[in-house]
């Protein structure tokens, strides 16, 4: 208990210390058996990896675990707001079982979570139900000395605490003792509180984990801030080698034309011809411009339509399926377009496929995005390759990239950014 519940009057304190009895009961009986039988199944399940049967069945189960914890940090922080931090690896929902099996096993976060599934069922049962036993025991030494130990003397008398109670003499004995140990009942909440904080310290994230989830958005937010002058510049210089340079060669035939109007109008003519036709291919390079910038048709019409867009100019067949109730926010759907146009180009170029698939849609918080080629494979995410611009291009949203492709095809690359749709 805080100050502010010291100071409070007896009924706010009461009311306090029965919630936290109520609280402590409900936990204890469900928490002990949900821990025994995720911890249980999942350390089964990994057992079985290496035979390939546990492939399938650990990322179900420590999904489970994950959920349990997640509902404790909730509760924790409802009751008593105590913060709980976690830093999960984002795993992308298409990879292979492979993949999603090997990456949570890598993932410290997991393993955090089965060493408190152990501790969760031994010192952090008997710290979540020992507020209740605190006001539950007193009424039972009560209860006693109403009366209830002349059923229980059938049996050679009962032990309450340390008091052998055989006859209403000792029964008083049980009730004095019910009295004393109700006055450690205000401590109830103490106690509860003491189960989330020993909670916090074997399920939050270490001081080194959230150091590095720090250093890595770090490092992606950096990138974006490389990636955005990288584009300036390339603006600048498209601007200043095509659609300025011809905007002041327009100047320069019309000036002449001024000249020539009354001298020599055939050639006067000649010059507008050729000062429309530079306007004409002006507009051109801004339109294509401004479409590298931001699709007018991603503003406008969203992700779903510009892809769709997208696939309508390739040379290949593709086929697109969006499921997108709402919209993201403007920079997501820019990020995961982009991503999108330079996974297609590759497709085209490098792939060898004469089909591509492309699947937009949003699920659990997520916008997932999968371009599949039925190409010769052996696509990599290693350092320099199209895809690892396309990895720190979705890790400023802190998203991730997944990629299968095995010799000989299908290529499948998967994108994941958590987002939220209007």
């Amino acid at each position: 208990m805080n100050t502010t519940t010291k100071n409070a009057p007896l009924a706010t304190r009461t009311r306090v210390v029965l919630l936290a009895g109520v609280r402590s009961l409900g936990l204890s009986l469900w928490m002990l058996p949900v821990a025994v039988l995720c911890s249980t199944l999942t350390l089964v399940s990994i057992s079985l990896v290496p035979i390939g049967i546990g492939v399938f069945t650990t990322p179900p189960l420590l999904g489970a675990v994950r959920k349990f914890a997640d509902v404790r940090r909730r509760l924790a922080a409802q009751w008593y707001g105590i913060r709980i931090p976690s830093a999960y690896q984002p795993i992308p929902q298409n990879a292979t079982p492979w993949t999603r099996t090997s990456t949570l096993l890598r993932d410290p976060a997991v393993w955090r979570d089965l060493r408190w599934l152990q501790v969760d069922m031994t010192a952090g049962y008997v710290t979540a139900l020992l507020p209740a036993l605190l006001l539950l025991y007193p009424l039972e030494g009560f209860a006693v000395a109403a009366g209830l130990w002349r059923p229980l003397s059938r049996f050679g008398g009962y032990w309450y605490g340390f008091v052998h109670v055989t006859g209403q003499g000792s029964a008083l004995a049980a009730g004095a003792l019910a009295a004393a140990l109700l006055l450690l009942t205000p401590f109830a909440p103490r106690l509860l509180t003491a189960h989330f904080r020993l909670t916090r310290a074997v399920l939050g994230a270490s001081q080194a984990e959230l150091a590095e989830r720090v250093r890595v958005l770090t490092e992606t937010r950096r990138d974006a801030v490389d990636t955005s002058a990288a584009e300036l510049r390339r603006i600048e210089r498209d601007l200043h080698d095509g659609a300025q340079a011809r905007l002041v060669a327009m100047g320069m035939d019309l000036g002449t034309v001024e000249m020539l109007l009354d001298k020599d109008p055939a050639k006067a003519r000649q010059l507008l011809a050729q000062a429309r036709q530079s306007s004409a291919d002006a507009l051109t390079e801004l339109r294509d411009l401004v479409r590298g910038i931001h699709p007018p048709v991603l503003a406008e019409r969203g992700l779903g339509d510009a892809v769709r867009a997208l696939a309508l100019r390739l040379p290949l067949a593709t086929e697109v399926s969006v499921e997108l109730p709402g919209r993201a926010d403007a920079p997501v759907e820019s990020a995961a377009y982009f991503a999108v146009s330079e996974l297609l180009t590759n497709a085209v170029k490098h792939s060898g496929a004469d089909r591509i698939w492309v699947d937009v849609h949003h699920a659990e918080g997520m916008l997932r995005i999968t371009v599949t080629d039925n190409g010769k494979g052996g696509a990599m995410a290693g350092a320099g390759s199209g895809l690892s611009g396309i990895e720190r291009r979705l890790g400023t949203f802190d998203g991730v990239l997944a990629v299968s492709s095995p010799a000989g095809g299908p290529t499948m690359v998967t994108m994941e950014i958590p987002c939220a749709l209007s």
